[in-house]
């Protein structure tokens, strides 16, 4: 929300602009609260993809962990810029990693292995070029959204095919992230010319940002226990220090 304060990265000119006020805190940054809640994404995306690694997860979930932290550090940069540069370093990865989802959900059924990570590499590249050329606020969020509706049944199926309950706690998790960090999305969105004239901001997109690190880390973590159980390697959920949910699977001797 612009204030006529001075600043490093000069006038706004991105299509979008939350409700904070910019450079409160500092001359190189925007949007503070913005900026720094894109930090437990980093971190729970670095804890996913050190699990991966460890136990030789498939490469989908190593990029997968690495994609979440790209679309956290582009976000950053938007956040703290509000230049439309850096905007599509935000916009970008998230159409990116949401074409990832829908490879990890559909690929196990998928009967021509080359043709969809082909169709979705080509479908990312093209989005990338045309969006860096043409702004659209609204046509890329139904766009998006969209493609968020395409992994519902899909994620659906899996959830009712899981019989492990803690798997399902963690997929309820994933949802209720999910539900809450668009509330605050929305309130934030259509309430803002009031939210500007409180006395404190309840910053409503920080807290989606911080909440959409959390999502993104219960949906990995589902999706990597669904996918070990499709390769046989008995899955267990654990929690790290007894909070923190992530995958433990025995591999067959033979792989």
């Amino acid at each position: 929300m612009a204030d006529g304060t001075s600043s490093f990265w000069g006038p706004v000119t991105s299509t979008t602009e939350w409700c904070e006020k910019n450079y409160v805190y500092s001359s190189y940054i925007a949007e503070f609260y913005n900026t720094i809640s894109n930090v437990p994404c980093i971190l729970l995306a670095l804890i996913g993809l050190i699990n991966a690694l460890r136990q030789r997860f498939e490469k989908r979930f190593s990029v997968l962990h690495i994609s979440n932290m790209i679309l956290a550090m582009g976000s950053m940069l938007f956040h703290a810029t509000l230049q439309n540069g850096q905007q599509q370093s935000d916009e970008t990865p998230m159409v990116w990693e949401i074409l990832l989802y829908i490879y990890i959900l559909y690929s196990p059924d998928w009967h021509y292995r080359s043709t969809m990570p082909t169709f979705l590499f080509l479908y990312g590249a093209i989005f990338a070029v045309v969006h860096s050329q043409i702004r659209f606020n609204i046509g890329f969020k139904v766009h998006y959204v969209i493609l968020c509706l395409l992994c519902i049944p899909r994620m659906y199926k899996y959830y009712i095919y899981t019989q492990d309950g803690s798997a399902k706690r963690v997929a309820k998790m994933f949802m209720a992230t999910l539900f809450i960090g668009s509330l605050c999305w929305l309130f934030e969105r259509l309430l803002c010319k009031k939210i500007s004239r409180w006395p404190f901001n309840p910053q409503g997109h920080a807290l989606w940002h911080a909440l959409m690190g959390f999502n993104a880390y219960y949906a990995n973590t589902f999706l990597m226990f669904c996918r070990a159980q499709q390769r046989g390697w008995a899955p267990k959920i654990v929690h790290f220090m007894g909070v923190l949910p992530y995958v433990k699977i025995e591999k067959p001797k033979s792989q």
